[in-house]
């Protein structure tokens, strides 16, 4: 199994972020590192500070040395996909190729505080069915812009561009790992022709969900084993022994990228403890 950890970049200050990232870029068991795309807090107080996604990942990966890291997931309706395309690369490029690139079709019309911040930033929100038809043309955008030689032209339902080029291209060839979040049917259809990792945000049905994607693989002739799953755990402080056995729950459903997620306030030398408390008593 690969371990990381996920900080949430609301209700703290740049600083610990920071802090905590610079720890784990010390601690071999910890692979990759990740941040959250959302404009508002989720949780806490509601008017309380939230940094932006991909701002904060570039100057993490200017901090950091050895992690992979991400955004987990970034929101394909914040911005337009050639625009995403070319913030991916910047980062892909000041990480020096750490990047795994992590989108999902946005944020569930069910969940308040999360649809507030399209209203509150003048983004559009249509409805989950236009979503996820979006994502599949962006990926299938982003991966060109990442790729091309030559400038193209467009023309899709949702995305239509005219002489788009990507230059400078990412680092990683010939493109960075694409890692896609979500569970609805339509989501895992994308996954299976796009996502080099899936990423289950949560619930009792991962076995289900899993074997789902799996037989949308068969559809397209993919073979399942090419796409790792990945998963969030929430981590305990208090009790350690409740996130160890998250993780063997899923490890025995076939899930082999671990995602640490660590509430704040951050403890000092929380990046150690990961390590010797959840990550060295599960392998």
């Amino acid at each position: 199994m690969r371990f990381g950890i996920m900080t949430a970049p609301m209700q703290v200050t740049y600083d610990d972020v920071v802090r905590v990232w610079r720890e784990a870029d010390e601690v071999a068991e910890i692979e990759h590192a990740w941040l959250f795309d959302h404009l508002m807090p989720i949780g806490g107080d509601p008017a309380g500070p939230a940094f932006e996604g991909w701002t904060l990942l570039s100057a993490l990966a200017a901090r950091t040395r050895r992690l992979r890291l991400g955004v987990l997931v970034t929101s394909n309706r914040f911005r337009p996909p050639a625009v995403l395309a070319k913030i991916s690369t910047t980062v892909d490029i000041v990480s020096g190729g750490r990047l795994d690139f992590g989108i999902g079709a946005g944020s569930r019309p069910s969940h308040p505080l999360a649809r507030r911040e399209y209203d509150a930033h003048g983004l559009p929100y249509h409805d989950a069915g236009d979503a996820v038809a979006a994502l599949a043309e962006a990926c299938t955008v982003i991966r060109r812009l990442w790729t091309a030689g030559e400038p193209f032209d467009f023309s899709g339902t949702h995305v239509r561009l005219t002489g788009a080029f990507g230059n400078p291209k990412p680092v990683q060839r010939p493109h960075p790992p694409i890692l896609i979040g979500g569970r609805s049917s339509a989501t895992l259809r994308v996954v299976a022709e796009h996502a080099d990792l899936w990423n289950f945000p949560g619930g009792d049905d991962m076995v289900e969900r899993s074997a789902l994607l799996d037989r949308y693989c068969a559809e397209i002739g993919r073979d399942p084993a090419s796409i790792t799953r990945s998963i969030p755990v929430p981590v305990s402080y208090d009790s350690p022994e409740v996130t160890r056995s998250a993780i063997a729950v899923a490890a025995e459903a076939g899930f082999r990228h671990i995602v640490l997620s660590l509430p704040a306030p951050y403890p000092a030398g929380v990046a150690k403890w990961v390590a010797e408390e959840l990550i060295r008593p599960s392998v």
